[in-house]
C-alpha cells in the first residue's frame, strides 16, 4: 500500500523550486532577473535551483543578448508541468484526506 505522501515530488519540496515552478507555470516564461525579484533571492541561490530543475528537464533555458546585456529567459517544460500538476494533486489529495 502506497504512503498518503508517495506521490509528493522530492524536487518540489523545496519553498525555492516551489515558487519557480509556480511562477512558470502561471507565465510563459520569466527573466531571471525577474524570478530573483520575485522570489526575493540572490542570484546563486536563484541559479542554483534553477540548475536542478533544468537538470531534471522541468525548466528550459533560453539565453540571449540584447545589445550588450545577456537576457536569460526559464520556461516550464511539459514533463515540468505535468509533474507539478501530479505534485499539487498528491498535496490536494493529502489535505483533504485529513480529519479536522
Amino acid at each position: 500500500m502506497d504512503s498518503i505522501i508517495s506521490n509528493i515530488n522530492k524536487f518540489f519540496e523545496s519553498r525555492v523550486r516551489l515558487g519557480i515552478m509556480s511562477v512558470l507555470t502561471v507565465q510563459s516564461k520569466a527573466e531571471f532577473n525577474h524570478l530573483k525579484e520575485i522570489l526575493n533571492l540572490t542570484d546563486g541561490n536563484l541559479a542554483s535551483h534553477l540548475r536542478v530543475l533544468e537538470s531534471r528537464g522541468y525548466i528550459s533555458v533560453n539565453k540571449k543578448f540584447e545589445g550588450r546585456k545577456p537576457k536569460t529567459n526559464y520556461f516550464a517544460t511539459n514533463e515540468g508541468k505535468n509533474a507539478f500538476q501530479e505534485h499539487l494533486n498528491a498535496l490536494e489529495e493529502l489535505i483533504k484526506g485529513q480529519k479536522f
